[in-house]
Formats: C-alpha cells, sequence, structure tokens
C-alpha cells in the first residue's frame, strides 16, 4: 500500500532522476543496464513525474484521481471500501476525501445504515473534472511509451500484470 503522502516528484526524485537521463549518450554499464529491477524502477520513477507534473496542471494528485476512477467505476461507497479499492491508507483517506470534498468533487454524507460511517459520492463537477484528468493520463501515457507500438504497449501492459499477480 502507498501513503498519500509519497506522490509523484516527492520520492525518489534525486539519484533516480539523475539516472533518468541515461539515453543522453552516456555509458552504462551492461549488468545495470540488463537488471528489470532497475529498469522498472527507473521507468516507474519517469511515469510518477510525468503523471505528477501533468495533475498538478489541473490542481490534483494521483490520489485525487484514484479516488475519482474509484467512485465512477463502482459508484458511492464508504470510506474503508475507497481504502480497499485505491490503496490510501484510511487515515490519508480522509484529508483526500476533504481535498476533493472542497473542491466540489465528491459529497461524503452519513450512510443511512450505518450512521456511524461515511459514504462518499462522485458529484457531477467531480466527473467533469476526471474526464480532464482522464486526458492528462492519457497524454502522459502517450509520453511514456511514445517510443512503442499499439502492439508493444499492450504487451508491455500485459507483462507488468503479469509481474503483479506473482
Amino acid at each position: 500500500m502507498s501513503r498519500a503522502g509519497g506522490e509523484a516528484g516527492e520520492a525518489g526524485a534525486g539519484g533516480e532522476a539523475a539516472e533518468a537521463g541515461e539515453g543522453a549518450g552516456l555509458r552504462i554499464p551492461g549488468r545495470l543496464r540488463d537488471l528489470p529491477s532497475r529498469l522498472l524502477g527507473l521507468a516507474a520513477a519517469r511515469a510518477d513525474r510525468l503523471v505528477g507534473a501533468g495533475l498538478a496542471g489541473e490542481g490534483a494528485r494521483k490520489w485525487h484521481y484514484a479516488v475519482l476512477v474509484s467512485l465512477d467505476e463502482y459508484g458511492p461507497t464508504s470510506q474503508a471500501g475507497l481504502s480497499r479499492r485505491t490503496g490510501i491508507y484510511r487515515s490519508d483517506l480522509v484529508a483526500v476525501i476533504n481535498e476533493l470534498a472542497e473542491r466540489g468533487h465528491v459529497e461524503r454524507e452519513p450512510d443511512p445504515e450505518d450512521r456511524r460511517r461515511n459514504v462518499v459520492t462522485l458529484t457531477t463537477g467531480g466527473r467533469a473534472h476526471l474526464q480532464r484528468l482522464d486526458a492528462v493520463l492519457a497524454a502522459a501515457q502517450d509520453e511514456l511509451t511514445g517510443s512503442l507500438s499499439p502492439s508493444e504497449r499492450a504487451l508491455l501492459a500485459s507483462l507488468l500484470e503479469r509481474l503483479l499477480e506473482r
């Protein structure tokens, strides 16, 4: 699970940022070039920077996007349900929901079946904001994988899913 404080561009930008410039004619030892774990880490750092910068341009963070997508795909749910679906710790999720509610993207109301918990709902404004964020994420994906053909992109996604299933 991730903590909301470790958002894009905040963690790992030091040494990884310097390494990300490897394509500029640097000679990297073969054993480093051939380590999938290292390549995945560098690619993840680059993806995080691209996504973080794009979302920041819309006044959003990756956890905002995760919550909005979850509500859009699965409908209203409890904060505990959102935590399970998004991987955001419950204590961090409260701040994310507060930010989204202040902007009118979600509403939080007591659950009529259990007044001890809240149900979070996506608003019309939140759905419109999500559409803008979807476009930002699509552009970031294109930037990240622009050197790959559509079939290579699909293969990459499939291989990454397999790695995550283990």
